[in-house]
């Protein structure tokens, strides 16, 4: 059985995810194969554009792919993606052999909406975002018109029903129908959402976790992880991460900003310090109530285990989360985690099990909720050894690959 994965990227959030399943099936014996739009290593299993003339060409197809949204000049900074630029994957893909075609975040003009009846394949597709199932956008937020036919977008500033996101959403909709798709959500509130949309209700949809090397993100040594990042022994440390800017909205640095305000008004919390990972500090550093180390982008998993490892809590106060690696990486490090109650938190965080779920939004919440933690040794040293106990049973590498193996073979069965 060979699976052909699809997959913009090599190396990014959604991408990495990707990359783990695919070394992750072969693991598990499948012939596994991947094709990408940015290609960043030499792995011969994982092709991409080689020559200078492909890759100009795949950053080519991403400007190509944004010009229609560009006419809205009232539009929000978010991602939106009309999916129009011609591809040949199809052929790719026959050329490879596939039994089942695999795809994952597939945006940035590498797969076109009408391409995927092309493959004439059994589809797959991992859930990263909300993008499969909606007239564009990547993160909904508050709006749910994509349960119905979206239009009058709010990302776009349209109040037009017969807008972008109604044109790309009956485009999915003519080409996708009868399709011979699963769709694989990693959290249970994604999959919801994909029930509840227009385009995917009542096809079949399936939950399986995104996992990850336990063996290579598991517990270590504090004070050494500490101080080969140059990181102070006498101070209790509170990570988080961003993807490259600090006022990115999905990773919700305003609500951490106002719950380190209220932490540090709480009795014994004088000595805590805020450790950032995935951003350099800006020119002009934020107003923050307490020290900040800023680590720049963690490129390798070590980095990010010795990361973990260092850390005392890792805080996720993002407002709407598929299934957060950075999550599920610093439980497997016995790093508990403090996160809102919301999305697909829920799937990670066990209140006071592994961490704390905070009440949504509230800063006032989150601040007691890494109170909670930091302020007894013996009550974090528990929530460490559940985060790794849950990060052994449910999000290891091998069980998801496992798990995605008997899927495979169900729809394989399924069409003989």
């Amino acid at each position: 059985m060979r699976i052909v994965h699809l997959s913009t990227n090599a190396h990014g959030g959604a991408a990495r995810a990707a990359c783990r399943l695919h070394r992750g099936l072969r693991g598990v014996g499948l012939d596994s194969r991947m094709l990408v739009q940015f290609k960043t290593d030499d792995d011969p299993t994982v092709r991409g554009p080689a020559a200078a003339a492909g890759r100009m060409m795949a950053r080519l197809r991403r400007h190509l792919d944004s010009w229609p949204v560009r006419l809205y000049r009232r539009r929000r900074d978010a991602l939106f993606s009309p999916a129009i630029v011609p591809e040949r994957l199809a052929s790719q893909v026959a050329a490879l052999g596939a039994d089942i075609v695999h795809l994952h975040w597939v945006a940035y003009g590498f797969l076109r909406i009408e391409g995927l009846r092309a493959f004439r394949r059994p589809l797959v597709w991992t859930l990263h975002d909300m993008w499969p199932f909606t007239g564009g956008c990547h993160i909904a937020g508050d709006c749910g018109r994509y349960r119905v036919s979206c239009g009058q977008c709010p990302i776009l500033g349209s109040s037009r029903e017969g807008d972008l996101s109604r044109w790309v959403w009956r485009r999915k909709r003519r080409a996708w129908k009868g399709l011979p798709l699963t769709v694989v959500s990693p959290s249970r509130w994604l999959a919801e959402c994909a029930q509840d949309s227009a385009l995917f209700q009542g096809g079949r949809t399936e939950v399986i976790p995104l996992g990850i090397d336990i063996a290579h993100f598991r517990p270590s040594d504090q004070r050494f992880a500490r101080e080969l990042l140059s990181l102070p022994q006498d101070r209790r440390l509170i990570l988080w991460g961003t993807t490259g800017r600090l006022d990115n909205p999905l990773k919700g640095f305003r609500f951490l900003q106002a719950g380190l305000r209220e932490l540090t008004k709480m009795n014994g919390m004088a000595s805590v310090e805020l450790v950032v990972f995935g951003s350099s500090e800006p020119a002009d550093p934020p107003d923050l109530p307490v020290r900040a180390h800023f680590l720049g982008r963690l490129r390798d998993d070590v980095s990010l285990a010795l990361l973990y490892a260092a850390g005392d809590v890792l805080a996720v106060p993002s407002p709407q989360e598929n299934f957060p690696q950075v999550a599920v990486e610093a439980l497997a490090c016995g790093t508990p985690v403090v996160a809102f109650a919301t999305t697909g938190l829920l799937d990670v965080v066990e209140h006071q099990g592994n961490g704390y779920l905070a009440e949504p939004l509230s800063a006032h919440s989150l601040a007691q909720g890494l109170a909670w933690v930091l302020e007894d040794g013996e009550r974090r040293q528990a929530l460490s050894r559940r985060a790794r106990q849950k990060a052994e049973a449910e999000f290891s590498l091998q069980v998801m690959a496992q798990r995605y193996a008997d899927l495979y073979r169900d729809i394989l069965g399924e069409r003989s």
